[in-house]
């Protein structure tokens, strides 16, 4: 039996063509997200939520991708007529002991193997014997939605109280977004297409980054670690007592453990660069149903060279502002857009070029302040990891849930064998910001 041919087809978006063509063996475009519970969750009233909160609500969840036969041919989103909910969800028995360990080891793994292509591109796993609980994996690729709109989609799934239920959506969650004004948009175009020709024609800067070990060829082998949570309320104390922000402070803490890292390993750098992703969607404002990117990169420089903790959080506020308060989200969109509607090589070789001067991504994400319940049973834990674009080796996400903060990573293995030593140290350094 074959397809119909009378299943519909959108254009996709290009700035979500632009995150599907950045796929690489080595770094797969996908967000990986992991829900831990202390007891056992009904996976059938999961599937339940899943259909009436995801599916029917966002369509491309229920939509498969269409390349063009063409070398720089449409991308469509299509209506997947043998669209089955149960293709999607799996379960696994987590290997002995069943630890934190043995969890990571299984997302690191998933992490380098591909979404299936012939159909909708997002799986949960139920992995069954973690502790006295289980947890489920969710993988989404990020051209159906970026990092914060993925989160705040996922995070609908739970509840405030245990007999939530299957809620209807809010009233206004499938309207969409209002558009920016035609002026606005073209004016990002025209900047995202200068830069986008200045990337192409003049070779990438080979700044402090090029020698250190966070640079050089990927594999496909992942590694990712997590810290251990520590409550919130102590970093936004610190946040404010540096008239900062707590995303500076952990930005500072993880600073402070790379620059230990990189010295230990024979790289001593005064800094490097980083990617910070700048959300251009309204916080205020509901995921539209047809979802998508709507994001920036900002280039963010790291201050290694910089001793005094105090010193360095101030010194990475102003930096952190100066990128708020630039253009610099808005031209990376413009610049985004305009690479999804090239061919696949030159877009390859825009992505290449425009991350050969980072050497991580670093996203922070806020999740609910209160506990929250899926299918009736209490989360304990939620931890993420977003993709990797282009060359770069490493993701570190900061993420907060029920007034505790952690920060995990995501490392390319042959590069990086050990984030636990990063982690480690970025344990220290954030319990000496709080101590002082």
């Amino acid at each position: 039996m074959t397809r119909t041919s009378t299943a519909r087809r959108r254009r996709m978006p290009a700035a979500d063509v632009a995150w599907l063509h950045m796929d690489r063996r080595t770094n797969l475009m996908v967000v990986n997200m992991v829900v831990s519970f202390g007891g056992m969750v009904d996976w059938e009233s999961v599937k339940k939520l899943c259909r009436e909160r995801l599916v029917e609500r966002y369509p491309r969840f229920s939509r498969r991708v269409v390349e063009s036969r063409l070398p720089s041919g449409p991308v469509a989103w299509e209506d997947d007529s043998y669209f089955d909910l149960e293709r999607h969800f799996h379960r696994l028995a987590l290997r002995e002991p069943g630890d934190q360990a043995a969890l990571l080891e299984l997302v690191a793994d998933l992490m380098a193997t591909p979404l299936d292509r012939s159909r909708p591109l997002w799986d949960m796993y139920l992995v069954e014997g973690y502790g006295v609980g289980c947890a489920i994996i969710a993988r989404v690729h990020h051209c159906i939605g970026d990092g914060i709109a993925l989160s705040r989609v996922m995070l609908s799934l739970t509840d405030d109280a245990p007999d939530g239920g299957v809620a209807p959506a809010h009233p206004s969650a499938n309207a969409s977004v209002p558009t920016r004004s035609d002026r606005e948009q073209l004016g990002d175009l025209i900047r995202g297409a200068r830069t986008f020709t200045q990337a192409l024609v003049r070779p990438p800067v080979a700044g402090s980054d090029a020698g250190t070990v966070l640079k050089g060829r990927l594999g496909v082998a992942q590694r990712v670690a997590t810290t251990r949570p520590v409550g919130l309320a102590a970093v936004k104390r610190t946040a404010h007592a540096a008239d900062a922000t707590v995303n500076d402070v952990m930005l500072g803490v993880v600073t402070g453990a790379l620059s230990s890292y990189l010295r230990e390993r024979g790289s001593r750098v005064d800094e490097i660069h980083v990617s910070v992703p700048i959300n251009l969607r309204p916080l205020s404002e509901p995921i539209p149903r047809e979802m998508g990117n709507r994001f920036g990169l900002g280039l963010l420089t790291l201050p290694l060279g910089l001793g005094d903790p105090h010193q360095r959080l101030a010194e990475i506020h102003d930096r952190m502002v100066k990128i708020k308060h630039s253009p610099e989200g808005a031209v990376s969109y413009g610049t985004l857009r305009i690479a999804g509607m090239m061919p696949l090589t030159v877009e390859r070789a825009f992505t290449d070029a425009n991350t050969a001067t980072a050497s991580a991504v670093i996203t922070n994400v806020t999740g609910p302040p209160h506990p929250v319940y899926l299918a009736g049973t209490p989360v304990r834990e939620i931890l993420a990891w977003a993709p990797k674009p282009g060359s770069l080796s490493m993701c570190a996400m900061i993420f907060s849930y029920n007034g505790e903060i952690s920060v995990s990573l995501a490392v390319d293995a042959g590069l990086i064998p050990d984030p636990e030593r990063i982690l480690a140290r970025v344990e220290d350094e954030l319990q000496e910001q709080l101590d002082a």
